[in-house]
């Protein structure tokens, strides 16, 4: 399988993106947005997805929404990219991860189809200094711009921050054994022959 790595710059008059990845890297992260919580969201992406990412974002307006929306739509994009035409990978996978009293689950095919359901149970509206809105807008941008069909589901739990880390956490997981290389695969994994 050739290299899956891809890297976009996007630049706009709201934010200025950088994102960089390997998907068959060992889970290094390297990420400043300026936001201590969703770093640290992001940085628990890379790292349980065994990905290498680096992530770079500066906003030009200081409206932290676009920030925060601009990020996901940058590292899924590149997620996207570094896919390449996904053939040889599992495709399909899910995963549930607990943290303390939460549970998320997230089922992920990575067809070239957007289709995201995301539950996370937020019922805060601050969480650790972002807005419940701009977690949950986060989310739906990443998943809907790797382009494929994504269900994340926050079965309880009572701790907001727990919760929305047990999400990104279940994404991670399930998305590295979906994007992962498939022994018996051979071609793209679809009976249409493409995705």
């Amino acid at each position: 399988m050739a290299a899956r790595t891809a890297k976009i710059k996007r630049e706009t008059k709201e934010t200025s993106i950088f994102v960089q990845v390997n998907l068959d890297g060992f889970g290094k992260t390297s990420v400043n947005t300026g936001i201590d919580f969703f770093d640290h969201l992001i940085g628990s992406f890379g790292k349980h997805a065994m990905l290498d990412l680096t992530v770079k974002a500066k906003s030009n307006d200081n409206i932290l929404h676009h920030l925060i929306e601009d990020t996901g739509i940058t590292i899924g994009m590149t997620l996207d990219k570094a896919l390449g035409n996904r053939s040889g990978i599992t495709r399909f996978s899910y995963a549930s991860v607990p943290m303390d009293e939460s549970l998320a689950e997230a089922s992920v095919d990575l067809v070239r189809r957007q289709y995201n359901k995301i539950n996370l149970s937020v019922k805060r509206t601050q969480i650790e200094g972002m807005s419940k809105e701009d977690v949950e807008h986060f989310v739906f941008s990443l998943a809907q711009n790797i382009n494929s069909c994504i269900h994340i589901n926050v079965r309880y739990g009572d701790n907001d921050h727990h919760k929305i880390e047990a999400a990104i956490k279940s994404l991670a997981v399930a998305f590295r054994m979906a994007a992962s290389p498939d022994k018996k695969q051979k071609g793209i994994p679809s009976t249409k022959g493409s995705m």
